[in-house]
């Protein structure tokens, strides 16, 4: 399977279902009487990303891939998207807003070349962390290693801290995609 094959269809998969889940807390939050807008400070815990800042870095961990794996730098506008991760606890905006993200996304994934990023497998690529680490590794190792985990990560995230606060989500909602596949009359009545 090529590094496009493998990711761009997941990331696009994962993120229709994040919006998605984002249309469920707006009405669970809606029903409980409680400003909807108010879903994205949601933590988990108190010392992590709130939920504005998952669904950010969820569509930059989408985005960073495709300039890596085709060896480009990473445009500002990127960059900024991860930055305002960074900082959404002071700057949490609106559902409508995460929804935006969401959609651009899938609109820059969505415009790609079927073999956009296939040329990046034997690429090196070389990450450096904020606080100083750095990794060395090919494209086929960044997208196995890197890219999934991190992308992943921000999405369940983002799918828990909705669930602990009472959004029903369950199974269907986190891989709607599955539901193509279902065989025939093998989907339990009742």
């Amino acid at each position: 399977m090529s590094p496009t094959q493998l990711l761009v269809p997941t990331f696009t998969q994962m993120l229709r279902a994040q919006s998605a889940w984002l249309d469920k807390a707006a009405a669970h939050r809606q029903a409980a009487g409680g400003e909807p807008d108010a879903a994205m400070t949601l933590k988990l815990a108190a010392d992590m990303y709130p939920l504005a800042a998952q669904v950010r870095f969820s569509c930059f961990q989408a985005m960073e891939p495709v300039y890596r794996l085709r060896g480009e730098p990473l445009p500002a506008a990127l960059l900024a998207l991860r930055e305002a991760g960074w900082n959404a606890d002071a700057q949490p905006g609106s559902l409508s807003d995460a929804q935006a993200i969401i959609a651009g996304t899938l609109a820059f994934l969505g415009e790609l070349a079927p073999d956009a990023l296939d040329g990046g497998a034997a690429l090196p690529i070389a990450l450096e962390m904020p606080n100083g680490v750095a990794f060395d590794m090919t494209g086929e190792q960044y997208a196995r290693d890197w890219a999934l985990p991190q992308f992943y990560f921000h999405a369940i995230a983002a799918y828990a801290i909705l669930r602990h606060h009472g959004v029903e989500l369950g199974k269907a909602d986190y891989v709607p995609h599955m539901l193509a596949y279902v065989r025939p009359g093998t989907i339990p009545q009742g």
